[in-house]
């Protein structure tokens, strides 16, 4: 009987670690950090991780044999299956042994190539050695008595999928993280019907929602960012995820219908160069093209990969930003305000946070420390944003669309608020129990 067990991504957001066996074969679906629960006993960069065991004991990462480098158990994973680039999907592949092949999409590769070569490399962080086999959607892969489809969703990151896994005694389907209100809200259609066709006894389906929905889009967003930058009379400083592309062009176009250049960071300007040449990412700004430039933060040494980088696009300073403001939006951090004090933006200057709202302690400090700093210089806070999850009506739809025999809510802190509204029959739904196992 092949059997799935949900090790991470139980009662939380992210953190997902799903293991499948049957017969001979052992996959793990996604490897993710549970940033939920390492906060729960450390706040960098005072109180860090420093050893495996810490982890371990902590229930931060699971106690399963033959995952770890340092296991020597003759227990085996076959191997890794990776929905797509985020910590909270990838963030412990860092421990994982090398001998255990990663798949993944092809653009997850190359953005997990540029993950590795501008971080900082720890014990949590180093994925240098890993071993990836690509797919795209469409493929076919065998491992053992399990084969695994992958298709193309929607979201916040390129590179992104669903998968439909088929063992010995059934198929079952996990989502990952998906939405159907992006820029390219088709892919997420294409997995759902694949999906509806596969027969799937169960569906791990994220839920990540469930409180705080919304009515809106990537294209809306585009519009707002538009007129908030357009009327701005001085500069314009900006927070969003670098590793969000479909943003990172909403915020060019933005710039560029205001007569500005987008501003960005050296590792915005990195992934961009690693990203160029995908020819499955539409709209991505080209650095050589001179509209979007590299705001090159002050510091005594610069890396390889900055010096590399640097040398692939106008480069900015602080000096430059004074001197013109109102020719450059600037893509920040909490971390770079400190920095704009030489700057001194002028009357007339905008902030615009372009992210998720604070959902715990510490990112609700990081906020009022943002919010100091913009009063301190005479900033105003536009906040501009969409999720990269699907909305709660939207989900209710693709899982009613999918029809599995039984749906298990995974990536919420809400699973009995989605289990009462997104089910037609509340016998079909069920709660996943971390490290106990559901027959397939």
């Amino acid at each position: 009987m092949a059997r799935v067990s949900v090790l991470g991504g139980v009662g939380e957001i992210g953190g997902n670690k799903i293991l499948v066996e049957d017969k001979d074969a052992r996959v793990m679906l996604d490897f993710g950090m549970s940033i939920a629960q390492r906060a729960r006993f450390f706040s960098d960069p005072y109180v860090s991780p420093r050893r495996a065991e810490s982890l371990l004991s902590l229930g931060i990462i699971p106690s399963i044999d033959g995952v770890y480098s340092w296991d020597t158990s003759e227990t085996k994973l076959d191997a890794i299956f990776l929905s797509h680039a985020h910590l909270d999907h990838y963030g412990y592949l860092s421990m994982v042994h090398r001998d255990v092949p990663v798949h993944c999409g092809e653009t997850t590769e190359r953005l997990m190539a540029a993950i590795t070569e501008t971080k900082r490399a720890s014990f949590e962080t180093d994925y240098r050695g890993l071993g990836y086999k690509t797919f795209r959607t469409g493929a076919s892969v065998k491992v053992g008595s399990i084969t695994l489809r992958p298709t193309h969703v929607d979201h916040s990151i390129p590179g992104a999928y669903g998968l439909v896994v088929e063992t010995s005694t059934g198929s079952f389907v996990y989502t990952g993280d998906l939405r159907a209100h992006g820029r390219a809200s088709h892919l997420t259609q294409d997995f759902a019907k694949a999906a509806s066709g596969s027969d799937a006894s169960l569906l791990l389906t994220e839920a990540t929602n469930m409180v705080g929905g919304s009515v809106s889009s990537e294209e809306e967003v585009a519009r707002k960012l538009e007129v908030v930058i357009r009327e701005a009379r001085g500069l314009v400083m900006a927070s969003f995820s670098g590793m969000d592309t479909d943003r990172l062009t909403s915020f060019h176009r933005a710039a560029e219908a205001a007569d500005r250049k987008l501003a960005i960071s050296m590792r915005q300007a990195h992934l961009i160069s690693t990203l160029d040449g995908d020819g499955h990412i539409d709209g991505l700004p080209k650095l050589a093209k001179g509209n979007v430039v590299i705001y090159r933060r002050n510091k005594k040494r610069y890396e390889k990969w900055e010096e590399e980088i640097s040398g692939k696009a106008e480069v900015i300073t602080s000096e430059d930003l004074t001197a013109a403001p109102k020719r450059y939006v600037v893509a920040t951090t909490l971390s770079d305000m400190e920095g704009m004090v030489g700057v001194k933006p002028s009357a007339g200057s905008v902030y615009i946070l372009s992210s998720s709202e604070p959902y715990n302690e510490e990112m609700e400090l990081d906020m009022q420390r943002l919010i100091e700093w913009l009063d301190f210089y005479g900033m105003p806070l536009y906040h501009i944003h969409v999720s990269g999850h699907i909305m709660p009506q939207q989900l209710r739809s693709l899982v009613s669309g999918i029809g599995a025999k039984r749906v298990a809510p995974i990536h919420t802190e809400h699973p009995e608020l989605f289990l009462k509204f997104a089910l037609e029959r509340p016998d079909v739904g069920i709660l996943p129990v971390r490290n106990e196992w559901i027959e397939i």
